[in-house]
């Protein structure tokens, strides 16, 4: 075992955590602790792991973008053909995880992803810079490609292409995708290793119990 990587410590020190200080809803309560990771000059704030799963239980994650959140969730864009994509339609159950390191904080949730609507789809993408949009019509997500020059060539065959329009259409392939959340945790470090853990718990009739877990 590495030695220098197994006495790699940090004492959490800059807040707590309990069911007095918190919101009754947790979107309120994300929204809040979203604010102030902006306020904090955290480098993307909404970068955030996204985990999904095979139909036979194989994992994969990887950071991606949120784009938005309300009541109905939290929702993200990517190629609806790649991994993600693929793996989030063939079993539609995903995990986030934010982590916000200035101010010791972490969010976890858990819950069923679907595609938004096409409507929404679209008008995040019409929403896009140029380069973005173009870049939606370039990559097969996940595909293997021969070396960068192929997708730069790809990339530019594509400009070129919509060089004359004023509007540059949505792929079918590309879009939104919405996770439901059943579960999301708020974890906020403590000294010595006795983290506060919040778990909103979604009840049958929509409402939320809020529990207190052990570190």
């Amino acid at each position: 075992m590495n030695q220098f990587v197994a006495d790699l410590r940090q004492n959490y020190t800059l807040g707590d955590l309990s069911k007095t200080n918190v919101e009754s809803n947790p979107i309120r309560q994300f929204k809040l602790w979203f604010e102030q990771a902006v306020e904090a000059d955290i480098i993307e704030p909404n970068a955030m792991t996204l985990a999904t799963a095979t139909p036979d239980g194989k994992p994969t994650a990887r950071i991606v973008l949120l784009k938005g959140f309300d009541e109905r969730g939290f929702v993200f864009y990517t190629n609806y053909q790649s991994l993600k994509g693929q793996q989030a339609i063939a079993n539609p159950q995903a995990a986030l995880v934010f982590f916000w390191d200035r101010l010791e904080r972490q969010i976890r949730i858990e819950g069923q992803i679907k595609k938004v609507s096409p409507e929404e789809s679209d008008s995040y993408f019409n929403s896009r810079p140029l380069g973005s949009q173009i870049g939606a019509w370039t990559s097969n997500q996940s595909e293997v490609i021969p070396n960068r020059e192929f997708l730069q060539l790809k990339q530019q065959q594509i400009a070129e292409k919509y060089q004359k329009q004023e509007k540059i259409t949505r792929p079918d392939y590309w879009g939104g995708f919405l996770v439901v959340p059943n579960i999301i945790e708020f974890w906020q470090g403590r000294p010595n290793r006795l983290h506060d853990r919040l778990i909103y718990r979604l009840q049958p009739d929509n409402s939320w119990i809020i529990e207190r877990l052990s570190p």
